[in-house]
């Protein structure tokens, strides 16, 4: 029986609840940040007549959605001090320089000049380490590129971070700790995986938990504008963790944050697993997911771990026949699986190409052999080129394929550059992943990606990418199993299935409603949909311009 006062109630919509395809409901009652109600808009009015109404005016509504693998620390500690290149300001080589000369002379000589999202098929390829030195005035120069693999730095910046010439690892070569890339003897500024997370390490070192904060609240309401409720902090840094925290202390945490605690930081992951800390620590609005190492590099950026060679035009020095790079020792990282499954954590591991994923499922074989029977729900992050044989590796040991469905529509035709349209058929192939049985949530990486979720539903159902490219159709999946990625596989892969992901009595008060029934438009339209409202445990968290139904009422 119901006691406690119903706060806010949402009628007249179209509630589809992702209990069962198709099943929708009017109208949802929400007390104590839950759902304690749900039936036609007569029946909830009735049971909760002092209740604040929130009228949907007939829309379409779902359970607020969950993006399993994205950076909001990443993006909230950069914005305002790092140069966003997605901005459409520099698409060329030149545009970039005069960026950074026009940065350089507005700075001090010992001014950081930085930027992120840097990409090198929009913005007219890398400059070189002579041209960034001549740009900056002698000012340390970093470039991160939108991979989040690749960095680009000049020699001020080398020379800060201690990246002297003769250190420099031969072209390509990959270890555990990246690699610095070289031509005739000389670094040419270009870094990759750890190589380049070592200078951010440098660069960021002085950033605080409020410098984290500043930027949050912003990344947040973009989310929230997108219907997202829930994310998965990939390789969530310390200063992070305490800004969440301060967040909620304040009143400022607008949505639910899961934290994948980064195995960059070995000080921090030595930590938490030490503590005895397992996934689920937490409560409903911070909770720890799980642990993550990052096992490869990024098709996009040509460092992918494949089989078969790339194709397309080469970055400069690239060798031939090059495959991309694995970063994980297999025997170091089957010690750090075993651990962390012996105390009771999700394990991530990001791994793109099809030689990564299969390098991860063999690690994760091999360490599931000593917890037979255990729901381990090990995820391996990004998980793009399934394979036959991935798929199969995936299915028999329970793998959640936690899959970058945002990359298939922003960074879809860089994969057909890099890989060849006939690779695209085992590319996030979810029609295969669905009929095997794979668990299968997806993610946008942002700021990889764009944060929009429809438009990442959008390249798994129509099989496009932003420009058309084609993707295989034969691939294609339904609209309810696309945003069931968002919100009931999402949940499972935080072990959170009890809590979100449907609009049922019991489960969090979060939903969104939106300016279609994406179930009735074209698939085509997909990515146009809009959100006009979302919800967080029953509070109003966003509200579009295009919302012109009521929020009235309560006591």
């Amino acid at each position: 029986m119901q006691t406690a006062p119903v706060e806010t109630i949402v009628v007249n919509g179209r509630l589809y609840t992702m209990q069962a395809e198709g099943h929708r409901v009017e109208a949802v009652a929400i007390s104590g940040g839950r759902i304690v109600a749900t039936g036609t808009t007569n029946e909830i009015l009735d049971f909760a007549p002092g209740a604040r109404v929130v009228d949907a005016g007939g829309r379409a509504g779902l359970p607020g959605l969950i993006d399993s693998h994205c950076h909001p620390d990443m993006e909230g500690a950069r914005r305002g001090r790092w140069h966003d290149f997605s901005d459409g300001q520099t698409a060329s080589r030149g545009a970039v320089l005069d960026m950074i000369r026009k940065a350089a002379a507005d700075s001090a000589p010992d001014h950081w000049i930085l930027g992120y999202k840097f990409d090198d098929l929009r913005d007219g390829g890398y400059p070189t380490r002579e041209e960034l030195d001549a740009a900056s005035g002698g000012r340390p120069v970093f470039l991160y590129r939108r991979c989040a693999q690749i960095g680009l730095a000049n020699s001020a910046a080398l020379e800060a971070v201690g990246f002297a010439d003769d250190s420099a690892d031969t072209s390509f070569t990959g270890t555990e700790f990246g690699a610095i890339e070289t031509a005739d003897g000389r670094a040419t500024g270009k870094l990759f995986a750890r190589a380049a997370h070592m200078v951010i390490d440098h660069i960021q070192a002085d950033y605080t938990k409020d410098d984290f904060r500043r930027g949050l609240g912003s990344v947040f309401d973009e989310y929230l504008s997108f219907g997202i409720t829930s994310v998965h902090n990939s390789l969530v840094q310390t200063q992070a963790i305490r800004a969440y925290q301060d967040m909620r202390d304040a009143g400022e945490l607008a949505l639910r944050v899961g934290l994948l605690i980064t195995g960059r930081d070995e000080d921090l992951m030595r930590a938490v697993l030490r503590s005895g800390l397992r996934s689920g620590f937490g409560d409903d609005w911070i909770r720890i997911i799980g642990v993550e190492w990052v096992g490869d590099g990024s098709t996009s950026g040509r460092s992918a771990a494949y089989f078969t060679p790339y194709v397309g035009t080469p970055l400069k020095d690239e060798p031939q026949n090059h495959c991309g790079t694995l970063l994980l020792d297999p025997q170091a990282h089957l010690a750090r699986v075993r651990e962390a499954l012996d105390l009771g954590m999700i394990v991530c591991t990001d791994a793109m190409g099809d030689r990564g994923i299969d390098a991860v499922i063999r690690v994760y074989e091999q360490a599931l052999a000593d917890h037979p029977g255990q729901d381990h729900r090990l995820r391996i992050e990004h998980c793009c080129a399934v394979t036959p044989g991935n798929l199969a590796g995936l299915k028999r040991n329970g793998i959640i394929c936690s899959s970058a469905a945002g990359f298939a529509w922003d960074l879809g035709d860089a994969h057909i550059a890099a890989r060849g349209p006939e690779a695209m058929t085992h590319m996030w192939p979810h029609r295969d992943m669905i009929d095997a049985g794979v668990v299968a949530p997806a993610h946008s990486d942002h700021p990889v990606c764009t944060a929009n979720p429809f438009a990442a539903m959008s390249a798994l159902v129509n099989r496009r990418t932003n420009s058309g490219a084609s993707l295989d159709a034969s691939k294609a999946i339904t609209v309810h199993e696309a945003i069931a990625a968002y919100t009931t596989l999402g949940a499972y892969a935080g072990r959170e299935e009890h809590l979100k992901g449907q609009l049922k009595p019991g489960f969090l008060g979060d939903l969104c409603l939106l300016d279609r029934d994406p179930f009735d438009a074209p698939s085509q339209t997909l990515h146009e949909t809009r959100v006009d409202l979302t919800m967080v445990g029953g509070e109003v968290r966003f509200q579009g311009s295009g919302f012109n139904g009521s929020v009235s009422g309560g006591t």
